[in-house]
């Protein structure tokens, strides 16, 4: 008898990365009479020479490249601060953590009226520096609307991280900073020697969080650009379904998949690997 976990493994895993397998190597179409034929490799083919899709694959690793070590990094330093036995920590913890419960659906729509050429970002600018300085119209610039949409979702996103991170901190024994405050260890010290070996679990697993997350950029860029202007947020998760869906390109959409799907693997790989315990 089969387990419900192996049936929603195979339900949720397997069958659809088998199909898309299959899909790959035919010309199917997402509606169309025609019965779809095997193709080899044209679909691979097609993608080498796809300037679209190596615009996409370096939209989505220059997202990773800023995403992962800032919400990262700025995550671990709001834990670090709400982990602080002071009065009022709940009420900022509770802050930090208001956006990883609101859709990034919703959060989208927000962040699309405030990037607005009269929008709050610019409203803020603008008072900041007394008038001397006039935003952009930050998601209709090519050189603007990635960086808007990469300080979004950090901001969405490091609510959720901080409380990874958390639960990390307060695992490390108590005792082991009282051994470096009576050898008279500085905060940093403590930190260095103490807090960030202690972090080594959860710091592979917000890593690899983060990377997923960051590679599988998809609503934020549905919501406010569309992949525009000129192809400037435009990924490879965005550029699969626009292909799979929009133009029904279901095989040339399944290999893209499964390109993207291999240089995923291979990346989280390598992660594991230079994060494994060495002892």
């Amino acid at each position: 008898m089969v387990s419900p976990a192996v049936f929603l493994l195979l339900l949720f895993f397997v069958i659809p990365v088998v199909l898309a397998f299959a899909l790959a190597f035919t010309n199917a179409r997402l509606v169309s009479p025609i019965p779809a034929q095997f193709t080899g490799l044209q679909n691979f083919r097609t993608l080498l020479d796809d300037p679209l899709f190596y615009k996409s694959l370096r939209n989505t690793f220059c997202f990773a490249a800023v995403v992962v070590p800032l919400q990262g990094g700025l995550a671990l330093l709001l834990a670090l601060l709400v982990n602080a036995k002071v009065k009022g920590v709940n009420f900022f913890r509770t802050v930090y953590f208001i956006p990883v419960v609101t859709s990034m659906v919703v959060v989208s729509i927000l962040w699309t009226f405030m990037y607005q050429k009269t929008g709050l970002v610019n409203e803020l600018i603008s008072h900041l520096t007394l008038g001397l300085v006039h935003g952009p119209d930050w998601l209709n610039n090519p050189s603007t609307s990635m960086p808007a949409i990469i300080l979004m979702s950090v901001w969405q996103g490091v609510g959720f991280h901080m409380i990874i991170w958390l639960a990390g901190l307060q695992t490390i024994p108590q005792d082991l900073y009282e051994a470096a405050d009576i050898d008279g260890a500085t905060r940093w010290v403590r930190f260095r020697y103490v807090t960030w070996p202690g972090l080594r679990t959860t710091r592979t697993f917000v890593l690899i969080t983060i990377t997923i997350a960051a590679f599988s950029l998809f609503a934020q860029v549905s919501v406010m650009t569309q992949g525009g202007p000129l192809d400037s947020t435009t990924t490879v998760v965005y550029q699969a379904v626009q292909t799979g869906y929009a133009q029904q390109q279901t095989g040339y959409a399944s290999a893209i998949s499964l390109v993207f799907f291999v240089l995923v693997l291979a990346v989280s790989l390598v992660q594991r690997f230079l994060t494994r315990e060495k002892d």
